[in-house]
């Protein structure tokens, strides 16, 4: 039990320090942070199986984090700018079309995809997209859902 134990008291001490500096971190660091989590826990999901598989997506989803922490950093208000109207058209766009933005000064670019459309159990639409940023040509990927509110805005939710 108690080698079951220590990993897991390492693997969530290392995610509440993340959690803390994500916190004091700017919008675009969170952003990065979070499309990195959600890529580096995915492919972590794929290594081994039972306790392994579990270490190994717990490590993916921080490695994860940090890296995407990193490109976000590189990220300026332009850039989030670019990305941000790209992630509003794909809201509305068809399922499967790839909205592309790019930032001319910085060089930086990338896409959102929406992937499916659904609902949340209280009748809200909601809609899951993946969206690739492109940092001095080294690509982060994530996938995402946000729903739509009452005033017709959209909120991402994870």
């Amino acid at each position: 039990m108690k080698k079951i134990l220590l990993p897991l008291a390492l693997v969530a001490s290392i995610s509440l320090g993340a959690c803390e500096g994500a916190q004091n971190s700017g919008t675009k660091e969170k952003i990065g942070s979070v499309v990195g989590a959600i890529g580096g826990g995915i492919l972590g999901s794929q290594v081994g199986g039972g306790r392994g598989q579990m270490i190994a997506t717990g490590v993916g989803t921080l490695l994860g984090a940090w890296v995407g922490n990193e490109v976000g950093k590189t990220l300026d208000k332009a850039d989030y700018a670019y990305a941000r109207q790209a992630e509003q058209d794909a809201y509305e766009a068809p399922i499967g079309q790839k909205i592309a933005w790019e930032n001319p000064e910085s060089g930086n670019y990338g896409t959102v995809t929406p992937l499916r459309d659904g609902t949340t159990e209280a009748g809200d639409e909601c809609r899951e997209f993946e969206q690739t940023i492109y940092v001095g040509g080294h690509a982060e990927t994530g996938v995402g859902v946000a729903c739509k509110r009452d005033d017709g805005k959209w909120d991402i939710i994870s």
